[in-house]
């Protein structure tokens, strides 16, 4: 097992982590909650000022092969290298680079007091930042991203009615198929959830979210990384510890495990390669997760039932090791996700368009 897949602290996946695992329940009501667990008795933290994940920036090599790409995933081409969600709007731009990186990351505020305290929090690390009319804009240092927080509306999502699932002694669906079964159009994602970025000095990344932009953290994985949030979802951003500096995956929001299914059979029609890792359920997060490859390298997720963490709501992040920092049911991750197959020539300085 290679030294990248044990850094991430999971290099036991396939021990005692994985026996007797609970199979969680999908429950749509457990605000501030994991699947099937009760709600925490306490704990400290306070109330997130920033509110989302509006949109982030990928600079890919193969670029129309890449936009070509999620036109089919489900983002609707927006020109100018933008792509729209169902419901967040413009979320993804692809610009042209000779190898893939996150470039830049808005995040939505309530109001200037909140910029006021990202700046503050930044100046506490000894960061500069740039206030424009409405936004604050800073660049974490090691992975050069640009992190721009600007003043916006929450996203309002319209409610999306729960699918009826027929189970032991209860029928939600009498004298009717399922759903999932008679749905024909394509897999379109509601909205952008979160981001992984892989970071050669995890702390200081951590910190530059966390501590300087007001980020709150949700769970982590032992020495390896940090669940964060800026929304009410239980992760926004997860910063891991990497070789090298790249972005591991962007997650988007579909309406349940119907659609993950679909979406990525759609996917994988004579394009099997495009497979990574799924069907399955993250331990953290809770999340049911199917993963694809995209031209540039970068993997992109169809998610559905994350946690939900209400400002006002308590909640204890935890620190898992192996196993379940990845995940709590599924099969294995294949060596590729851990260590995605254009990361030695990314450290040798070797890669090309």
């Amino acid at each position: 097992m290679s030294s990248c897949i044990a850094s991430y602290g999971i290099a036991a996946y396939a021990g005692k982590e994985q026996e007797n695992r609970p199979a969680f329940q999908d429950d749509k009501r457990r605000f501030g909650r994991r699947a099937g667990r009760a709600p925490p008795v306490s704990a400290s933290g306070g109330t997130v000022t920033l509110h989302r994940l509006s949109s982030i920036t990928l600079g890919v090599p193969r670029l129309a092969e890449t936009m070509d790409y999620y036109r089919e995933f489900g983002l609707r081409d927006d020109g100018d290298g933008w792509f729209a969600s169902r419901e967040g709007g413009r979320q993804l731009k692809l610009s042209p680079a000779p190898f893939r990186r996150l470039v830049e990351m808005r995040i939505g505020v309530d109001d200037h007091d909140d910029l006021d305290r990202a700046e503050a929090g930044l100046r506490r690390l000894g960061l500069t930042s740039v206030r424009g009319d409405g936004s604050l804009t800073a660049t974490e240092r090691v992975t050069g991203v640009r992190a721009v927080l600007q003043v916006e509306p929450h996203l309002d999502q319209p409610v999306c009615a729960a699918t009826p699932y027929n189970g032991p002694g209860r029928y939600e669906r009498p004298g009717s198929r399922a759903p999932g079964v008679l749905r024909m159009g394509p897999v379109k994602p509601r909205k952008l959830g979160h981001v992984v970025l892989g970071s050669t000095e995890h702390e200081t990344t951590l910190a530059f979210f966390r501590d300087g932009l007001g980020f709150k953290a949700s769970d982590y994985v032992k020495d390896a990384a940090a669940f964060l949030r800026c929304s009410t979802d239980h992760h926004n951003v997860l910063i891991m510890k990497s070789p090298v500096v790249f972005p591991h995956h962007s997650s988007w929001q579909v309406d349940d495990i119907d659609e993950i299914g679909r979406g990525a059979t759609a996917m994988l029609e004579g394009r099997p390669e495009r497979h990574v890792w799924g069907l399955g359920r993250h331990h953290a997060g809770s999340n049911f997760f199917w993963y694809l490859r995209d031209p540039a390298g970068t993997f992109s997720e169809y998610y559905s039932d994350m946690d939900y963490i209400p400002d006002a709501q308590l909640w204890h992040p935890e620190t898992f090791e192996g196993a379940r920092g990845l995940f709590n049911w599924g099969p294995p991750p294949p060596p590729s996700f851990l260590h995605p197959e254009d990361l030695a020539a990314y450290m040798t300085g070797a890669h090309s368009a």
